[in-house]
């Protein structure tokens, strides 16, 4: 069974190839899900592992229903990826009812080939996964991350191995998997698995003013620029002058 490591930094990489991981999936900000990382990190990863590399394809964090421009952001790192000899691309787009955006998908499938496409947990929000199964298959995608649309994989183990069982697209169960559950998935019959293996290190004394912000892991909003705020600001200082 194959073990993919979804690596959020450059020393997450490292160690899932010097651990014996057969695959990557490189991300950044596990926190909200992850993102697409840097062209530096994906860059400097690719010189310096030799397992294969798969590459998260998500602009921003919230939910998976992205605009026009986002969309273009999204196939210009596909291209990006390409160059740099990347071998897959993990990615996805919903509309806001959480259907799958099925033209838009497909065609970053095309864009992205001749890599493998994996469909990322977005699948785990759509609301009717057996035919979203069906459609995906027909676009393309190669496999699936989910979590079999519960909180982790070992939950959601019943319809991941129904849908490995009966789908001619591969699933790759991940959330919460561990020394602990890992052989579930082995006893049936899944080929690989998808898991962070995440460590928390403490870096340095907890400072005295956080950078977090709470509102920004609310996944039914996202968080952008006021023209008018800014505006305001800009009108206040210049009637100062």
């Amino acid at each position: 069974m194959y073990i993919e490591i979804c690596a959020n930094s450059y020393q997450s990489a490292i160690n899932a190839e010097k651990a014996g991981a057969h695959r990557i999936e490189l991300c950044s900000e596990l926190a909200v899900g992850g993102i697409t990382p840097s062209y530096g990190l994906i860059k400097k990863v690719v010189h310096k592992l030799t397992i294969p590399i798969h590459v998260l394809i998500r602009p921003r964090s919230g939910d998976f229903c992205f605009s026009d421009d986002e969309f273009e952001i999204m196939k210009e790192n596909i291209l990006l990826c390409k160059e740099l000899g990347i071998k897959g691309i993990v990615s996805g787009i919903l509309h806001q009812d959480n259907t799958i955006d099925l033209k838009r998908t497909e065609e970053l499938i095309q864009l992205s080939e001749p890599m493998s496409f994996t469909f990322h947990r977005a699948f785990d929000w759509v609301s009717n996964p057996d035919q979203s199964l069906k459609d995906l298959e027909k676009i393309g995608v190669n496999r699936i991350l989910t979590s079999g649309q519960k909180s982790s994989a070992v939950k959601g183990i019943k319809d991941l191995y129904k849908w490995n069982t009966t789908s001619n697209i591969g699933i790759l169960p991940g959330g919460g998997i561990n020394a602990e559950t890992i052989l579930q998935f082995q006893e049936k019959g899944f080929p690989e698995v998808h898991l962070s293996a995440t460590q928390l290190i403490k870096t340095i004394e907890t400072p005295t003013i956080s950078m977090h912000s709470s509102k920004h892991f609310d996944e039914t909003s996202i968080a952008i620029s006021n023209i008018q705020k800014i505006k305001d600001c800009i009108d206040i200082i210049s009637n100062e002058k």
